[in-house]
């Protein structure tokens, strides 16, 4: 009988992965807590994320396994512990995004026993590649919280930036693939910041 106090192989790969994305707690985004608070961080964006999932699967253009979506939500920023938040109008750092991503993906994932390590891949790479019901979804919400919160603070961070609408409205495609309804929402919330001068037509 295995000692009570011995951890397994497995045991111990799983713990060290979950102490490992515990860093994700670091990685601050442009973004803003609403209520002009401070920065959020990477895992307080995909926990907003996977419970507006919940929330709002209703809305998704099509039947998604909510379960997946929000799995999705939780982990699609894990890789920024290596290569850290690449701001959406970045240009210059959005060149090299996927080579960062694709070498954290591959070390932080690693940590895990084999199976939950391809597991995890497949559902980050599914995501990335924004085909499926559950992934066009999750990204309709990694779109739209930041939205809101923007939006909640007055639109300073479009402000901070000076970001224009054609950058803005394509970045919304990915909302509309996967909830024209929310899509609805999204577009009436940029047309109000771009009429209040938050947003440079």
């Amino acid at each position: 009988m295995e000692n009570a106090f011995e951890i397994n192989e497995n045991l111990r790969q799983q713990l060290q992965f979950i102490l490992e994305i515990d860093k994700e707690k670091n990685i601050l985004r442009q973004t803003h807590l609403s209520g002009h608070g401070r920065r959020e961080n990477d895992s307080e964006h995909a926990w907003h994320m996977a419970i507006m999932a919940y929330l709002l699967k209703e809305y998704s253009n099509e039947p998604v396994d909510i379960t997946k979506v929000m799995l999705m939500c939780l982990i699609h920023d894990i890789v920024e512990i290596d290569a850290g938040d690449t701001y959406a109008y970045d240009t210059e750092a959005l060149k090299t995004q996927k080579a960062r991503e694709d070498a954290a993906k591959e070390r932080i994932f690693s940590l895990l026993p084999a199976t939950q390590k391809e597991e995890l891949i497949s559902l980050f790479d599914e995501f990335e590649e924004a085909k499926t019901a559950e992934a066009k979804f999750a990204h309709a919400m990694d779109n739209l919280q930041p939205l809101l919160l923007n939006n909640s603070n007055g639109g300073a961070d479009w402000r901070e930036h000076k970001v224009h609408a054609d950058q803005v409205y394509g970045r919304q495609v990915k909302t509309r693939q996967g909830s024209e309804r929310l899509y609805e929402v999204t577009d009436q919330i940029l047309k109000d910041n771009i009429h209040k001068g938050n947003i440079i037509e």
